[in-house]
Formats: structure tokens, C-alpha cells, sequence
């Protein structure tokens, strides 16, 4: 779908988030007459008064830009008041009303959707899967930089592909951050596709296991050059994808023996990332097989993989506080991002602290982990706290073991716990929505429990063309 697709129609945005915003902006420029309507909470359209982007309705001036905001509750009656309806990523096709109104004749869209109508010419690397996506993408644009490519780097990672529709000058490269609410709805071609991993995730949002592959994978077909974890014999048998571009394998990018190798090339020792984890090691391997791919120098390019900042939220290292170090991973969404925390940091001096919203995601990974390679405690929280702390329980694992409701409870219980010289890691395995806006403030919270400024965390950095 183009824009051109929405001029006369009946238009509505679902959900105020940044993408709605930049939605709005967007048909503000385009179509300054055309009324469009709003749905959101009565708390967006209190923040939304504040972007000078978007225009109200005003009885006075009916050729100015006009949207009429509605806060009630969204059902298939108001949906099917109109012809084109442009969706939050966060609101599920696999939930009512948009079932009934889809049925209905109304047509849904994405501001994603959008931008690729528009720039369907555009040279893009599109990165997704379950969990590193972020630091991939922010790799791949710094690298591509660092070698001279005018780079916009957008998306799922922080800022909307609308925000960027109207640019100056044209990237050499695009490079998008994709998650599987966006997937679901894509219909671009990327030049290059990324797909890092595929663990289990966002089951409220896709009903089930079927649904979120399938959605996540959308993006395998379309792409001209795909890249994938080799090492995911799932994720291969799934793509069903020639492997001549994917990495972890020996006749790629890889680790091998604790350095990066490009097949049979040694290219950089494990000191030369600036990164923790094997997991990490591995994004780096992605972001250079993705730049291969893309047809530019990979291997001029690694050298550059040391002046990488990492993201913030990612196995932050805070600092320490009265002998115990403080590691902030409240990106940490799904069980297997907190057992790499654990490798990270290292069991047996480490106290982790996990649970949150509840998905419905199977935490026998995590809890097997836990058996066989014990952490010096474990204090769990949150909405499934209880239910992760009885299935640790039944372990019989010599492991420190506390069940709090809060966070602030949470940090209490795991200094008490956490012996000189260990280590405290905030990495909870599941989202923040139970206690807290979004994964950004709850690790600004942990940081200020910690002893540390939380407004010393810096949001994303390298978004937008540069």
C-alpha cells in the first residue's frame, strides 16, 4: 500500500505510540485537508498535544489539518467506520476487534508497510529475530559508517521509517530494525535480510508458537540475500534458505576458539570485542556476514567492530556498589537472553534476578539451565515470579533462592544474598508491562535501587542518517 492509497478514503490511526505519531505527520504533510481520526488512551493524546507535527480539529478552520481524537474503547463498530485503518505494531491481528473488522472489508496497514510502498527502491538491510536485533542493527550501521556509507539506521530499534520518509539526500544504506508485529504485516523486499534467532516470544500477541515463526519468517521470502544463524537447525529447516550467506558456520563468519573467523581467516581475537557474552560475539559475526552480503568489505570493515559502543539495557555494566558489581539487562525479555546473562557473568558468583509480565513462554530452558550450571542465587518478581520460583524449588539445586512482588523488594533480597566481590544482574526473562511502562524504565529504576543516577543511561545512539 502507497500513500497515494489513503488520499480521500476514510483513514484512521490506531494507537499514538511513535509510530502513530510519525503516522500522523506524515499524512499532515501529505494531505492537509483530509479529516482523520485517532483512536488512543486519554493519556497519548495528552502527550500528543505536545507535537508541533500534528494539527487538532478546529471548528474555525476547517482547511487546516484535522484529526479528531477518540479515547473510548476501539470495537468492530468504530473500525468499520472506515475504509483504511493504520495500526501500532502492538495491537495483534489475531485479536478482536480487528478479526471481525478485517472480515468486515476494512483494510489494515503499518506506517512500516507504508514507508516500503514509498521507498520500495531503497537499498535496505532488514534485521530481525528474537532477541539481539538492536545491537545487530546499531553494528551494521556503525560499520557501514565507519567505512564511509551514508547510513540511516530506523525502525524497531527507536525511530519510525515515517520519521525518515523525506530525506535531503539518499542513504547508501538502510538499515531497519524489524520486529514480528512488523514482519507480520511486511511486504518489502530488503536487499538483505537478517534473521538472528528464533526462540519463543510474544505469545499474548500471536496467539501461539505457529504463528510467531511464521510471522517472523515472513521476511525470508522476500529478501534477495538472506542471512541467518546456521547454527539454528530450526531456524534453517524453517527458511529452507541457501546457506551461502549465513554466519556461525566454519565456511562464514564464526568463533572458533574464542576469535572471529571469516572461513579459514582469522580476523580479530575475543579482546578486540568490546562486547560481553558469546551471544554478543555472535551479533558481531551477523552484522559482518550481513555486510558481506550486502556486497560490501566485511573484513576491512571488523577492525572497526572495537570502537562499538553497546547499547544501553544489554548487560550494562553499571559499576559497583559496596563490593558487588550491578549489571543492568532489562532488555532481558524471554528466558534464553537471561540464561546468556548468566554465561556472560558467570554462575557461581552472580545473583540473577528474573520474572515480570506473563506471556505464557516456557521456562523449562532457563530452569534446566539452572541445574545443571547454578548462579550463586536467584531471586525472582514480578507477575510470574511465583510460578518460576516453584519450579526452581523443585530442582533440589544447592542455589540461593527468594520470591518478591517488586523490584525495589527484588534488589533488597539479592544485596542480602549477594556475597564481596559478586555480582548483582538485573535480567529478567520477561517484559516490564506488569510493573512498568517499557524495558527503558525499569532498568533506569534498577539503576537508581543500585546507588546510580539513572538518567546517566543514554538512550540509543546513531539513529537517523549519518
Amino acid at each position: 500500500m502507497r500513500l497515494a492509497d489513503l488520499e480521500h478514503k476514510r483513514v484512521a490511526v490506531w494507537g499514538c505510540g511513535r509510530e502513530g505519531r510519525a503516522a500522523l505527520a506524515v499524512l499532515r504533510r501529505r494531505f492537509p485537508r483530509q479529516h482523520v481520526t485517532l483512536f488512543c488512551s486519554e493519556a497519548e493524546a495528552a502527550a500528543l498535544v505536545a507535537d508541533a507535527r500534528v494539527s487538532f480539529r478546529s471548528a474555525n478552520a476547517s482547511d487546516k489539518p484535522n484529526i479528531l481524537v477518540v479515547t473510548t474503547p476501539v470495537d468492530e463498530a468504530a473500525l468499520a467506520a472506515f475504509d483504511i485503518v493504520i495500526k501500532s505494531p502492538g495491537i495483534s491481528p489475531y485479536r478482536e476487534p480487528y478479526c471481525t473488522a478485517e472480515n468486515a472489508g476494512v483494510r489494515f496497514t503499518s506506517g512500516t508497510a507504508l514507508w516500503f510502498g514509498e521507498r520500495s527502491q531503497a537499498r535496505t538491510i532488514c534485521i530481525t529475530g528474537t532477541k539481539g536485533k538492536s545491537t545487530v542493527s546499531a553494528l551494521i550501521a556503525h560499520l557501514l559508517r565507519a567505512g564511509g556509507r551514508l547510513t540511516a539506521l530506523a525502525g524497531n530499534i527507536g525511530m519510525p521509517l515515517l520519521d525518515l520518509l523525506d530525506v535531503a539526500a539518499e542513504p547508501d544504506w538502510w538499515v531497519i530494525e524489524l520486529s514480528s508485529f512488523q514482519t507480520r504485516d511486511f511486504d518489502g523486499a530488503p536487499t538483505v535480510a537478517v534473521i538472528n534467532n528464533l526462540y519463543e516470544e510474544h505469545l499474548d500477541w500471536h496467539v501461539n508458537g505457529a504463528n510467531y515463526a511464521a510471522d517472523k519468517l515472513r521476511i525470508a521470502a522476500r529478501a534477495k540475500r538472506l542471512v541467518i544463524n546456521a547454527g539454528q537447525k530450526r531456524l534453517v529447516a524453517m527458511t529452507q534458505g541457501d546457506l551461502a550467506d549465513s554466519f556461525n558456520q566454519v565456511s562464514g563468519w564464526h568463533m572458533r576458539d574464542g576469535e572471529l573467523w571469516r572461513a579459514d581467516r582469522r580476523v580479530l581475537a575475543r579482546g578486540e570485542i568490546p562486547l560481553p557474552g558469546t551471544h554478543n560475539a555472535l551479533n558481531v559475526c551477523a552484522a559482518l556476514a550481513a555486510i558481506e552480503a550486502a556486497s560490501e568489505d566485511a573484513v576491512s570493515s571488523a577492525p572497526f567492530v572495537a570502537s562499538f559502543k553497546g547499547l544501553p539495557h544489554r548487560l550494562q555494566y553499571l559499576g559497583e556498589r559496596d563490593g558487588i558489581d550491578y549489571v543492568n539487562d532489562s532488555i532481558s525479555t524471554t528466558p534464553y537472553a537471561a540464561i546468556e546473562a548468566l554465561r556472560s557473568v558467570g554462575e557461581r558468583r552472580s545473583t540473577i534476578l528474573v520474572g515480570g509480565f506473563d506471556r505464557g513462554v516456557d521456562w523449562t530452558p532457563f530452569v534446566e539451565h539452572v541445574g545443571r550450571h547454578p548462579p550463586h542465587a536467584v531471586v525472582t518478581l514480578g507477575a510470574n515470579g511465583d510460578a518460576i520460583a516453584a519450579r526452581l524449588e523443585a530442582l533440589k539445586t544447592p542455589v540461593a533462592l527468594a520470591s518478591t512482588d517488586s523490584l525495589a523488594a527484588a534488589v533488597g533480597r539479592a544485596r542480602s544474598l549477594t556475597e564481596t566481590g559478586g555480582a548483582i544482574v538485573l535480567s529478567p526473562g520477561a517484559p516490564s508491562f506488569d510493573q512498568f511502562s517499557d524495558y527503558a524504565e525499569r532498568g533506569r529504576e534498577f539503576a537508581r535501587l543500585a546507588g546510580f543516577d539513572p538518567t546517566a543511561i543514554a538512550a540509543i545512539e546513531g539513529l537517523g542518517i549519518a
